[in-house]
């Protein structure tokens, strides 16, 4: 089977499941898909569907949309500057869970303010004046 112009997208995905510390049997299960089809895709000979990317990137707790990208799904030139920052949030280890979705939203906001549209994330609503408030009750819930 001749390898498809995903080998980056494959690297990556075994890159970042190794480094959750997860066999291909458990990102697979934890993913919904089979672990011969998930093997085929970290080879570089299966192009997966946005969705499949979806399921994987939340299992391995990153952004979907740098796999995207890396897919070729989204626009790599106009994209990359908004995948970069929000997967350098989401990887950044000194940030729980609760402050990573803080600072994407407050991040997304100020994009939507400056003109640039919210077209991968769903629960970004909120305007920044309140994420930020949210921010500071996460910071120091006693003031």
């Amino acid at each position: 089977m001749a390898s498809l112009n995903v080998g980056n997208l494959g690297e990556y995905l075994r890159e970042q499941r190794r480094n959750a510390q997860l066999s291909l049997r458990q990102l697979a299960d934890a993913a919904g898909v089979s672990n011969p089809y998930l093997s085929q895709i970290e080879r570089g000979l299966r192009k997966p569907s946005a969705e499949v990317l979806q399921q994987v990137a939340k299992a391995l707790r990153i952004s979907a949309e740098t796999l995207y990208v890396r897919a070729g799904i989204l626009d790599a030139e106009r994209d990359r500057d908004d995948v970069e920052t929000r997967a350098v949030i989401l990887a950044d280890p000194s940030l729980n869970e609760r402050q990573k979705q803080v600072l994407l939203q407050v991040y997304e906001s100020f994009r939507k303010e400056n003109g640039f549209g919210a077209d991968a994330e769903a629960d970004t609503d909120t305007d920044a004046d309140a994420v930020v408030d949210g921010a500071e009750t996460v910071k120091n819930p006693h003031s």
